[in-house]
């Protein structure tokens, strides 16, 4: 269950290439046990933050802290507690699946042993027994993200931060991605994550909606709901309408 200890945080953070503002001012909260999800179309500054979050970008102002530790200064003393996943597959092409997760657990400090058992794990859980001697060339698009993913979790991190782990999925695979979230949230990650897919807003414990760097608001789906049906008078059930609404209720400028 959640408590009041912050996994992920941000504080007034801020990240500008050259005149173009990419994160304005977001601050933000995320404790231990959630499944939180920031929801926006593309190029609305989730993957910017995201990489702040991660210490693989250096906020312009304002503080960014994982697991309590300000990035990216702290990255190197706590790498080996999260995982993360870029929207970009990160999995060489030419090395087999097996050689994947090898080269990820000895750079993890892993042993062999340790590295051979959670292949096994992943192979089982992403589906994936009997590719182990595949290049990762040679995988659909389906199984080079649960590959991904795999490599992610191999360290078995206490909070994973997913940068469009469902893009371009089919919608039977996001629901399955979906239910692997949901299973390592059971066993006590926490999860942070980005998609323009609206409707898996629904599946998170909660939200922030996310247009042109702004955070234009933060909650539950539920309360997100509420708060447009108010809005608009009408009830607002589609996460798609609760953003629209929501996004018209809280014009951010004219920034990209």
């Amino acid at each position: 269950m959640t408590d009041h200890r912050r996994v992920f945080a941000t504080y007034d953070v801020s990240k500008r290439f050259g005149t173009l503002t990419a994160v304005d001012g977001i601050s933000l909260s995320i404790g231990v046990g959630e499944i939180y999800g920031l929801v926006g179309p593309s190029g609305a500054g989730k993957t910017t933050l995201i990489r702040m979050l991660s210490g693989l970008a250096t906020p312009t102002s304002g503080r960014a802290e994982l697991l309590g530790a300000p990035m990216p200064d702290a990255r190197r003393t706590i790498e080996h507690r999260f995982g993360y996943m870029p929207q970009e597959r990160a999995v060489y092409r030419d090395l087999t699946i097996r050689e994947n997760l090898l080269f990820f657990g000895q750079i993890y400090g892993m042993r062999r042993p340790r590295i051979a058992e959670r292949t096994r794990e992943l192979l089982d859980l992403m589906k994936l027994e009997g590719h182990l001697h595949q290049r990762a060339d040679r995988l659909s698009g389906g199984e080079k993200q649960r590959l991904s993913l795999a490599c992610a979790l191999l360290h078995e991190p206490e909070a994973l931060l997913l940068d469009e782990p469902t893009i371009g999925l089919d919608p039977a695979l996001r629901r399955e991605f979906w239910d692997h979230f949901h299973l390592l949230n059971s066993v006590g990650r926490t999860i942070l994550l980005s998609t323009h897919y609206l409707n898996e807003a629904a599946w998170c414990d909660r939200v922030g909606l996310i247009q042109r760097g702004h955070l234009i608001a933060d909650g539950t789906p539920d309360a997100l709901r509420v708060m447009a049906s108010r809005i608009s008078g009408r009830d607002e059930s589609e996460m798609e309408d609760v953003f629209l609404v929501l996004t018209k209720a809280q014009p951010v400028g004219g920034r990209r």
